[in-house]
């Protein structure tokens, strides 16, 4: 016969006996020689010899018991399995109800047990530190650390940035996509005297509410998958690739989320590597072109390039001003531009414009086929038009300054200021405007 200590658990963890199918309580007896599965048996049945298929009673067995002492010759491997079992059910601190599970231990020996060798035991310290270290050195070189990203703006509900980010909600890492379609379902019940037709109805109710569920997660998966959560940045990273390669990418963002957000990037990606190499070429042709061989007569050529065509402008600018010189608005429009391109005349390109024949006020702006044209009264598109202001600018600064004044009890146009960042006077003509007709009141 052999002694073997088994820590136990909840005794339906453990097979039942062989002999009498009871659950199984220490001490009790293990085969030597039948298993795998253990072979079991309580010591009722161990003692009348059972014998069950290939068991016979002679064979070589161990006594499986956790009667002994491990960490403190008062306690037992039992008591100390039942010790950490209290301290998780109840919680750390509660000695009372931890000694009250036991049974067997005051709240006092259970206190001072737990703190002497599980909390300042220095040799349980060495180990878990030594285990650390070593868990550390085996994904060392194995898995790269993982550092999140900075933490998304938190922008208020229903502003510009909150629209711009898909309504994203950092601290609940959710969208605001479609709230409200459980309150379609909150009237719904099903009853047994339900016609067929109002049984019908309900039914058809409950499918359109998961259709909802399916497209607000589809769009959510859209959003997260192609890094569409802060919209300016996206913008950002566009705006790297050329003008041409931006179109392209304009016009294929459709179709992102067919091809995915790795295949899409990867057919951007291929193109822009096109384009650089089509124009690469076409440079190394107009060179082959001029005669060049080497990329040192290459240099001179570009740079004598750059200075002829410069000349070549600056003896067009009188002709090209000639043509406009009998319409001041149009002449304005050339200085302006040329003013963009060549910065190095701008203070002299200023003083012309300072003394040309009187400043024109701009025309009114033309809203028609512009988005948003529709939900504006007569008096707004009035305004828009003298403000030269598109309606969906419009529509938006109208709702965060009601909004704004629905929560302040009045508005002053400093606040209004503060919320719109456009020109002074244009936002002195809209808070009037609002004022004028009711929409806010001064604070």
């Amino acid at each position: 016969a052999q002694i073997s200590f088994c820590f136990p658990g909840d005794p339906f963890d453990k097979p039942p006996c062989r002999g009498c199918s009871s659950y199984l309580t220490e001490p009790y007896v293990k085969c030597a020689e039948c298993g795998p599965p253990p072979f079991l048996l309580c010591l009722q049945c161990f003692t009348r010899g059972f014998e069950y298929k290939k068991h016979q009673s002679d064979h070589t067995y161990e006594i499986m018991t956790s009667d002994f002492p491990v960490l403190d010759p008062n306690w037992t491997a039992q008591e100390e399995m039942s010790l950490l079992e209290a301290v998780m059910d109840c919680g750390f601190g509660n000695w009372q109800d931890v000694a009250n599970q036991m049974c067997t231990k005051s709240k006092e020996e259970c206190e001072k047990h737990y703190m002497k060798h599980f909390i300042n035991n220095p040799l349980f310290a060495s180990t878990l530190l030594n285990l650390k270290q070593a868990e550390e050195a085996q994904h060392h070189e194995t898995a790269i650390p993982f550092h999140s990203a900075d933490d998304p703006p938190r922008p208020t509900f229903d502003s510009l940035l909150s629209r711009d980010m898909a309504g994203y909600m950092p601290a609940r890492a959710d969208f605001e996509f479609d709230n409200y379609a459980e309150w379609d379902l909150r009237d719904i019940d099903f009853v047994e005297d339900d016609s067929d037709i109002l049984h019908a109805l309900k039914i058809a109710v409950v499918d359109i509410y998961h259709s909802r569920l399916k497209e607000r997660q589809r769009r959510k998966k859209i959003i997260r998958d192609h890094g569409l959560i802060n919209l300016r940045k996206f913008q950002i990273l566009e705006r790297r690739y050329p003008k041409e390669v931006q179109e392209l990418y304009e016009t294929m963002r459709r179709f992102a989320r067919i091809l995915g957000p790795v295949e899409h990037d990867k057919f951007i990606e291929s193109h822009a590597l096109e384009f650089e190499l089509r124009r690469e070429i076409k440079r190394l042709q107009e060179y082959r072109a001029a005669g060049i061989t080497n990329f040192c007569s290459a240099r001179t050529y570009d740079h004598l390039k750059k200075s002829r065509d410069e000349e070549r402008l600056k003896r067009t600018m009188l002709s090209e001003v000639l043509q406009y010189i009998q319409d001041s608005s149009a002449c304005q429009q050339w200085l302006s531009r040329q003013a963009d391109i060549h910065l190095q005349s701008a203070p002299v390109l200023q003083h012309f414009l300072s003394h040309s024949t009187g400043r024109r006020s701009a025309p009114p702006l033309n809203l028609t086929g512009l988005p948003g044209t529709e939900k504006l009264n007569e008096k707004e598109k009035e305004l828009c038009q003298m403000v030269r202001l598109v309606p969906g600018a419009y529509l938006e600064y109208k709702a965060a300054l009601v909004n704004e004044c629905n929560k302040q009890g009045g508005l002053r146009l400093a606040q209004a200021r503060a919320l719109i960042k456009i020109d002074v006077n244009k936002t002195r003509k809209i808070y009037d405007f609002l004022i004028r007709e009711g929409y806010i009141t001064k604070a």
